[in-house]
């Protein structure tokens, strides 16, 4: 909600959500308290970034050992969330002991070593590790803390004279600790702006921390969050007031955007030449944005001058890197083409890699990790807007609301003063904290799809459902799509809440249609950023012996099969090449591509075709690193559509048998005597694109329980 009154103040540009009623049926519960003010603040990321920010509280409980009253403290752990949060992902901690350890604290360049020493404070031994913030609230007296990332009071924070602009905007009631990177020696800094106040005779309600955060608190958990929500307010009403009075915000527009429809169009067309150089050392997953926010920065003159110096919050600036990359391409750019437009940008990201391994080479000490990829994460489009790569869809995302975030920071400290960045030797200090990287090196192992996009035709019910929910499961991103509306929707519902909003993306797609076609590869770029593995696995069935066949019948089996796979295929190539770096076709074709029966003279010839343009596929693409394969499925009935529109009855019709006895009878048919399901043609599906077999194309894999007469001669 917003323009809410509590305490006389007006909340316009926070979100006041504190509920009364379920507020109370938690009175009594400290922690749990704690913990709900804790979601409210992280479910406005006017606040705070995903993931940003820590808020604790301080309790008496009985000792397990002693039995006797101890106070302790429990905090956000380690990576996690505040909006999220939950009992289970907090530390708890002996808050003496905390205290205590700065009888053993050797000075801020053993800093590290005083992260190991938390785990002797542990009070609840199901406790998340302590994250490196603990001591910034253990050494504040308060019953409650909330230290949060806001836009507006980083703006100030960043700010060339943010400590004179909150000493007057506050009165001197909000404490200034210039910027250091979180540690104990800034937990111990905190104590010492808190205890100077007071020898001042001034009662702070907050402390700024210099391109930071901010700290504020209260005795219960409503007072700090309304003291929270008060002290931001008025940081944004100071910006917002003061927004093109010194001059225009920004500098003023250079250019004016495309139409909505033409950058998105635009976006989805470059978006996979962008992935494709951004892939150079592990392939990357993409996501663009054309928020109102971005659009402003990016179209205005101070862009040159504003994007070089990155950003101020470390939270920010450890997903979004020392800077972002700024291409030249005018906003109609002609993209036809490929070659012209990677000649183009090739010196771009060249210089980018350049001055990223100059920069890690200044500011690199002995003991610092091995550099990390030099490519950009943040791309700016000016007219278009911003594109960010990560190792998954989840990080590109937030790489991107954290670049947002930047943005509103630059704004408010150009509005009011002049923004500062962190000096390039504190920001590599943050990304190569030998804490960050113990992190990285204790995250698991990507799984075998991790990085790469799926394009499955028909994919909202069936084998292709079956296929999509495989490659999930095995971390890709999966762009699932169907001629049928309603089934699509129930279909994406489905996905997402298995596997994530991050992992998933829809789009209707009718595979005999080039403009539909080339609309779902737009959705996976602009989703995703391209594609990878594009599986043709939409279809229909007829069993009519040619007596009885109709040509429209026989137009419908090559239209959708074979054409579509044709259209389909050759989208798909275009995206691939864009890419550069290769992907995979795996087309579902069929037993009956091989094998002669009766009822069948249009399925089986459409199939066989299928199979052949596989092989002619996989022999033309080879030197673009795209392999081709085919699956050859039999008789899968579960799920599928294959079996409406007459073909269980024509098939049965042709063995003599009745609809009901289908089942057993091909089971029965079969040399391992076994059903085939969608998951068997799923995991045939991904022995191809898995990893295992990329040195293999133009072959086929029959999934049929054996049938001899399949047999490939």
């Amino acid at each position: 909600m917003s323009n809410i009154n509590i305490n006389n103040m007006t909340f316009k540009h926070v979100s006041y959500l504190w509920d009364d009623a379920k507020a109370a049926a938690l009175a009594g519960d400290e922690v749990a308290l704690f913990i709900y003010r804790s979601n409210l603040l992280g479910a406005d990321l006017r606040l705070t970034n995903y993931g940003g920010g820590n808020t604790s509280v301080k309790i008496t409980d009985k000792d397990p050992l002693t039995g006797e009253t101890s106070e302790v403290m429990w905090i956000k752990g380690s990576g996690g969330d505040i909006g999220t949060l939950t009992k289970s992902g907090c530390a708890a901690l002996y808050l003496d002991r905390l205290r205590n350890l700065e009888n053993v604290y050797r000075g801020i360049e053993f800093e590290d070593e005083m992260v190991e020493l938390f785990n002797h404070c542990i009070f609840d031994l199901a406790s998340k590790a302590p994250s490196i913030d603990t001591p910034l609230h253990g050494f504040l007296p308060f019953k409650h803390i909330d230290h949060l990332h806001p836009d507006a009071a980083i703006a100030i924070a960043a700010a060339k004279d943010g400590a004179k602009i909150t000493e007057e905007l506050f009165n001197g009631e909000i404490g200034w600790v210039g910027w250091q990177r979180p540690g104990f020696d800034l937990g111990l800094q905190l104590r010492s702006c808190l205890e100077e106040a007071e020898k001042k005779g001034k009662k702070l309600r907050g402390i700024m921390l210099g391109s930071h955060g901010l700290f504020t608190w209260g005795d219960t958990a409503y007072e700090s969050y309304v003291n929270t929500l008060e002290v931001i307010e008025k940081c944004a009403e100071y910006l917002e007031n003061n927004y093109g009075k010194k001059r225009p915000v920004f500098g003023g527009k250079k250019i004016e955007s495309l139409p909505e429809a033409d950058r998105k169009l635009k976006a989805a067309k470059v978006a996979p030449i962008l992935r494709g150089f951004c892939s150079s050392e592990r392939q990357m997953i993409g996501h663009y944005t054309d928020d109102a926010r971005v659009l402003e920065f990016i179209n205005s003159n101070d862009l040159s001058k504003l994007a070089p110096l990155g950003t101020s919050c470390p939270d920010h600036f450890l997903r979004t890197k020392i800077s972002p990359l700024v291409l030249t391409l005018e906003p109609n750019e002609d993209l036809s083409d490929i070659d012209a437009i990677k000649a183009k940008l090739t010196p771009a990201f060249e210089a980018y890699r350049a001055m990223y391994k100059e920069y890690y080479n200044t500011c690199k000490k002995s003991n610092s990790p091995a550099m990390r990829d030099p490519n950009p994460v943040v791309i700016l489009y000016p007219g278009v807007g911003m594109f960010t790569f990560a190792k998954d869809k989840t990080m590109a995302r937030l790489a991107s609301e954290y670049y947002i975030n930047a943005v509103n920071v630059m704004k408010g400290a150009e509005a009011v003063s002049e923004y500062t960045s962190l000096p390039h030797q504190e920001a590599f200090d943050i990304e190569y904290w030998l804490l960050e990287e113990a992190k990285l090196q204790r995250m698991p192992k990507p799984k075998a799809l991790s990085g790469r996009v799926a394009v499955i035709t028909g994919s909202a019910g069936g084998i292709g459902k079956a296929i999509a929910k495989k490659f999930a499961q095995e971390g890709a991103c999966v762009v699932i799509n169907d001629i049928n509306e309603e089934r699509l929707e129930q279909a994406t519902t489905e996905f997402i809440t298995l596997f994530g909003k991050d992992a998933v993306a829809s789009t209707l797609l009718n595979v005999t249609d080039e403009k539909s076609t080339e609309k779902a590869l737009d959705q996976a770029s602009l989703a995703f950023g391209g594609a990878d593995i594009i599986v043709n696995n939409a279809g229909i069935s007829i069993s009519k012996s040619i007596a009885e066949h109709t040509l429209e019948e026989w137009d419908r089996l090559y239209d959708i099969l074979v054409k579509g796979q044709f259209i389909v295929s050759k989208a798909g190539i275009e995206v691939m090449r864009k890419q550069g770096f290769g992907g995979d076709i795996v087309n579902i074709v069929s037993k009956n591509a091989v094998v002669a029966g009766p009822n069948n003279p249009g399925y089986g010839s459409a199939k066989a075709a299928q199979a052949h343009l596989t092989r002619l596929m996989a022999a033309e693409l080879g030197a673009d690193k795209i392999r081709v394969n085919t699956v050859n499925p039999d008789a899968v009935i579960s799920d599928s559509n294959i079996w409406s529109g007459g073909w269980a009855e024509g098939r049965a019709k042709a063995y003599g048998i009745t609809v009901a006895e289908l089942p057993a009878y091909y089971a029965k048919r079969t040399l391992l005597n076994e059903i085939i399901l969608p998951d068997d043609i799923a995991n045939a599906c991904f022995a191809f694109v898995g990893g295992l077999l990329d040195k293999s194309t133009g072959n086929a894999l029959n999934v049929d329980g054996g049938v001899s007469m399949g047999f490939y001669r």
